[in-house]
């Protein structure tokens, strides 16, 4: 066998066994057997919202079934093809079969991510918080950074996106920054970006020309929809106005009509400074510290696969998840998965598809890498 198509069949396989594992393969089949036969009984159809979760979970089930077992197929198929355009000297068969392995590589990599995205709130649209770290401008600007890097992510993925608070810094940058993502699988992927992120460079803000590390946190928390009941008393909470802020124009607003939310019990804070209206930005930050309790709710389930990222850290040294380097060399690294890309403008374009798919991997697998952090 050929060493590329070789490394083909390897990617292919890694995705498969990853596939299995993570639908449990023998238990899913028996629960699609069972959830057919839910689906024959006429009686399911007296309970409409039941009659629907049941029909998501099996086109779910059956999609990733069905789309493995094609995969293991073509699999077979290409290898033999490929052995045999070896064994008759057919070197124009045997370049199309690594062709098609290249291309079957790509798409098992594809299925493995959307049987990934099975979590309970996955689907959902999504909060994104960016907040800047201690260093005054140098960290307002990487927030920034971020901000505009998950933007063009979402432009990417076809999601839409709204912004829905902004703190600007005193000389450039923001202090933070919530951003709703409005797209498919939208929380799903943009889960395994909560952390701090670290920034080295040469900065532009220093006539010295020295390098410096910046530090930022970012956090992502599903909006849910109103078949998801979140209790909270009133008298838990403190409601506070204020005069929104922004980049000026019409970002600006003349009345307090921005709305900041303390759960106090919990300690969570929202804040909406989106609408001009103080009674829509007030719903709107109500419906954030739903979502952010909802967020919370879903760690407790998920504790064992979200135990690293599942509370805020302080936002500096050690905690980081993923460093950027811009000077004296180009790098960026996911200190949880080890994952690179030595095109860090590619990066903060938004190409982040790698590192989210990488870290969701690292979700089913729990296997950890022993990482170094880049100096």
């Amino acid at each position: 066998m050929r060493a590329e198509a070789q490394t083909h069949i390897d990617t292919i396989n890694d995705a498969l066994a990853l596939l299995r594992r993570f639908l449990d393969w023998d238990r899913a089949l028996r629960r699609l057997d069972e959830l057919n036969a839910r689906v024959e009984d006429q009686s399911l159809w007296d309970n409409p919202r039941e009659a629907q979760e049941v029909m998501r979970e099996r086109q779910r089930l059956d999609n990733a079934i069905t789309a493995t077992r094609a995969i293991e197929r073509e699999l077979s198929d290409t290898a033999e093809l490929i052995e045999m355009a070896d064994a008759e000297g057919d070197d124009e068969m045997a370049t199309e079969g690594v062709a098609g392995l290249a291309a079957l590589a790509e798409r098992a990599e594809q299925d493995k991510i959307k049987a990934l995205l099975a979590g309970e709130a996955d689907a959902n649209d999504a909060y994104l918080e960016v907040h800047a770290g201690a260093g005054g401008t140098e960290s307002q600007d990487w927030a920034e950074m971020l901000q505009r890097m998950y933007m063009r992510w979402a432009e990417r993925k076809g999601m839409k996106v709204e912004l829905v608070d902004y703190h600007s810094g005193e000389q450039a940058g923001i202090k933070s920054a919530t951003l709703l993502l409005k797209g498919e699988n939208a929380y799903g992927y943009a889960k395994t970006e909560s952390g701090v992120h670290r920034l080295v460079r040469i900065s532009p803000y220093d006539s010295a020309a020295r390098r410096h590390t910046s530090f930022s946190s970012v956090w992502v928390y599903p909006v849910i929809d109103d078949s998801i009941e979140i209790e909270i008393n009133e008298s838990d909470l403190k409601i506070d106005t204020y005069r929104a802020s922004g980049a000026g124009g019409q970002h600006v607003n003349t009345t307090d009509s921005a709305v900041r939310i303390t759960h106090v019990p919990s300690g969570i804070i929202v804040a909406s400074q989106n609408d001009r209206s103080q009674h829509k930005n007030r719903a709107t930050a109500m419906g954030m510290l739903k979502a952010r309790m909802y967020e919370a709710e879903l760690q407790k389930r998920e504790a064992a696969a979200l135990s690293d990222y599942s509370a805020k850290t302080e936002i500096g040294w050690g905690h980081q998840i993923r460093s950027y380097v811009l000077q004296p060399y180009q790098l960026v690294k996911d200190l949880r998965t080890g994952v690179t890309s030595t095109a860090p403008s590619d990066v903060l374009d938004g190409a982040l598809d790698p590192f989210m798919a990488a870290a969701l991997s690292q979700r089913v697998t729990g296997e950890t890498v022993e990482v170094e952090d880049v100096d």
